[in-house]
């Protein structure tokens, strides 16, 4: 069965009554399984004093559980953040007397408009995930390479390197050649797993720990993207159509520093070039980055802007 990743946003600590406690940093994941219906949390946990967690948490995720306390900018960021990375399917829990009506205008024409209103009830929104976790189908398509994007990696006794990461697409197997990239290195798949259990393969939308052979965890980070065939493209300059948000203030210029954002990869980067046209809230763009990408053409990318004030994220770039 397919896993559900989702992004708990709004109130760190509230999946801990949900799923249980897994690999913390500066995102904390929490699991949740019953049967073979599997779910990963996500929480941003040093989210908002830095951005970046808050995309991350996001970027792993195809589904959001979004809570609201408050009316506030962090509020808006989070919304303008899951519409940029287009996660359609969502729950809304309101607190502190916080009303429907009183968001609407905030979020229309928003993915967040259509997430349903839920209560503030982590068994029922529990039970909620694992029924959608259950509903979802694999469509991957037969012969699509296999796709992880690394968010930790370590040395573990008696097995050796172990990463931790995402099926962005495909299929990775058991004892499958890995290229890493960037750099384009190469190791093997010793080991498969899934919420814990042993797997000989692992497809799209699956969290795994891989134990890997011929390759040191020393050299392994967060964002390298592990594949098993042909596809990823890898490059330091990005050209091409950027979608500003309709919230950003002003036209991006040269010479300004942004961060971009794809799978688990937050490189920092400099506008070289802004095309306009007639429409500058689409742009085209050159930008120099500080480290190689690695990226599926026919993509986009989350271009944030640490210095833009209460709204840091500028919008997408396609790659």
């Amino acid at each position: 069965m397919p896993n559900l990743t989702i992004a708990v946003l709004g109130a760190n600590g509230y999946a801990k009554d949900i799923g249980k406690p897994g690999t913390s940093s500066d995102i904390t994941f929490y699991n949740l399984k019953k049967g073979e219906d599997t779910v990963t949390i996500i929480e941003p946990t040093r989210y908002p004093e830095r951005l970046a967690p808050l995309y991350y948490a996001v970027a792993m995720s195809s589904a959001a559980l979004l809570i609201v306390d408050a009316i506030t900018a962090e509020f808006g960021e989070m919304v303008v953040m899951l519409d940029a990375q287009k996660i359609t399917k969502g729950y809304i829990v309101l607190r502190n007397y916080l009303d429907a009506s009183q968001i609407a205008p905030l979020v229309k024409g928003t993915v967040v408009e259509k997430y349903a209103v839920t209560e503030d009830n982590p068994i029922a929104i529990r039970e909620q995930l694992l029924a959608d976790a259950q509903s979802l189908r694999y469509d991957g398509v037969a012969g699509k390479s296999g796709v992880v994007s690394v968010d930790h990696a370590f040395n573990v006794k008696g097995i050796g390197t172990v990463v931790l990461g995402g099926v962005e697409s495909g299929t990775v197997r058991q004892h499958d050649m890995l290229t890493v990239y960037p750099g384009e290195l190469t190791a093997q798949v010793r080991s498969i797993q899934k919420h814990d259990d042993d797997v000989t393969e692992a497809y799209e939308s699956d969290r795994v720990g891989l134990a890997l052979k011929n390759i040191s965890a020393d050299i392994l980070e967060r964002g390298m993207v592990l594949t098993n065939g042909p596809g990823i493209r890898v490059s330091a300059r990005l050209n091409g159509m950027a979608h500003i948000v309709k919230y950003w203030p002003e036209p991006l210029k040269e010479g300004m520093v942004v961060h971009i954002g794809y799978w688990m990869q937050y490189i920092n980067g400099r506008i070289l070039s802004v095309e306009s046209g007639g429409d500058w809230h689409m742009p085209n763009l050159t930008i120099e980055l500080e480290k190689e990408l690695a990226y599926l053409p026919g993509n986009s990318a989350v271009i944030h802007y640490l210095d833009g004030g209460r709204l840091r994220v500028a919008g997408t770039i396609d790659l």
